[in-house]
């Protein structure tokens, strides 16, 4: 499965935040382990897989081989972590990834920015954005006549 660079960059930004499900040990890429990441991916699609080993070589071709086997796609690899995602088969997929040329902000910048509009009050400030009395109402302006 072949990733486009928008499409490697937003899956990216999205495991940013995740903690590794499967680890490597020091007994390499058994059976056992292929079943746990192929287990994983079908329940988030997405997943982290740390590596417990200090040959990068080992590391590189591990990576190589979970990706032919279980034909998921190389997302990332960083030091002892690998990125891995594949789509769900059944069903829809829990995660969208952009179209050609469109990029799309992560689920958390959007709820974030939901969250921040909504919780802002709308109160009147003086200068410097400070409120405009010192009890916190808004400043009423009394007409010279």
């Amino acid at each position: 499965m072949e990733l486009s660079r928008d499409e490697r960059l937003y899956l990216r930004a999205q495991a940013h935040g995740l903690n590794p499900v499967v680890m490597i040990g020091n007994n390499g890429l058994t059976d056992a382990v292929m079943r746990e990441i192929a287990l994983n991916l079908d329940a988030h699609e997405l997943i982290k897989v740390r590596v417990q080993g200090d040959d990068r070589e080992a590391r590189e071709t591990w990576y190589a081989e979970i990706c032919s086997v279980l034909g998921c796609a190389p997302v990332q690899h960083i030091g002892k972590l690998l990125v891995l995602y594949r789509p769900t088969q059944e069903g829809k997929p829990k995660i969208q990834l952009p179209k050609p040329g469109q990029k799309q902000p992560s689920a958390k910048a959007l709820e974030a920015a939901s969250k921040k509009a909504a919780a802002k009050p709308t109160v009147a400030t003086g200068r410097a954005g400070k409120m405009a009395n010192s009890k916190g109402k808004p400043a009423t302006r009394i007409k010279a006549k």
